[in-house]
């Protein structure tokens, strides 16, 4: 682990990365103590203030403090996306790992119903999940991990067929062991290196789908300060205030640009080839 992230700051993109990761992880856990106000805190008398010594990013429609919202609302939207993400890759990576196991026709099964669900794009995907489940963060979450499992699927498949054949594998066969122990503990172990790089890298997309989903009132509902509905409430105030727009939008930006420099970086690191 330790010689891992020294490779990984050495490249210029990993070590970006980690700064920023780190800078959102203290956001995500200290921002609520650092905020100067409640996120819901209103002064009529301040609405659309420009950002200054008493805003700092300047305030809302409400007059609410533009920073404190930030802060607070990076609570709901990263976690959010990181659960998203969680758990549409590992639905996606034991899918892929089982097909590449069975092979034959459970194979051919699996993969042309995969193929056929990736057919849909992830948006209108999520679009159609929200829908028929019902707005709400939780929803969201559940709608956007089923967006990403087929994707992820495919590519887990793609290394978990090199590793089938295997003889630590075909040593198990051998000792009877059961599909469900080969899958988990021989086959699944030995292809997380290309499922963690595609995991960091589609966080950032959860970022932006989460941000998405809330922007159109299907995630995250008012009065919360979630970063994308807080983009929601201020595209009508931009040309008066467009400090409102401004600052959650280079909010979901910038986590989705830690992750994805992240991810770069992790892909350089992981591949010995690139090392050599």
């Amino acid at each position: 682990m330790t010689e891992l992230l020294r490779r990984l700051l050495q490249k210029p993109q990993g070590a970006i990365g980690v700064a920023l990761l780190v800078m959102l992880t203290l956001v995500c856990l200290f921002g609520p103590w650092i905020a100067p106000y409640a996120p819901e805190k209103m002064d009529f008398l301040g609405r659309f203030r420009a950002p200054g010594w008493q805003n700092w990013l300047g305030a809302d429609q409400f007059g609410r403090d533009v920073l404190s919202r930030l802060l607070f609302g990076a609570r709901s939207t990263l976690p959010m996306a990181l659960a998203a993400t969680l758990i549409g890759s590992a639905a996606g990576a034991v899918i892929g790992t089982a097909s590449a196991y069975l092979g034959g026709k459970a194979d051919e099964i699996i993969m042309r119903t995969n193929d056929a669900i990736m057919a849909i794009p992830g948006l209108l995907m999520a679009l159609l999940l929200v829908s028929t489940l019902g707005n709400g963060a939780g929803n969201a979450v559940i709608a956007i991990a089923a967006a990403f499992a087929p994707g992820m699927a495919r590519v887990t498949r793609a290394v978990a067929l090199a590793v089938r054949n295997q003889d630590y594998v075909k040593a198990a066969s051998a000792r009877g062991e059961g599909a469900s122990w080969i899958v988990f503990r021989e086959m699944l172990p030995n292809v997380m290196a290309p499922i963690v790089i595609e995991s960091t890298i589609r966080v950032s997309f959860a970022v932006m789908l989460f941000a998405t989903l809330s922007f159109l009132g299907l995630g995250a509902q008012p009065p919360a300060s979630e970063w994308g509905l807080m983009v929601a409430d201020a595209r009508q105030y931009m040309h008066q205030a467009p400090w409102v727009l401004i600052a959650p939008s280079a909010a979901i930006a910038l986590a989705a640009i830690a992750f994805n420099l992240v991810g770069d970086g992790l892909r350089d690191a992981l591949n010995p080839r690139a090392e050599r």
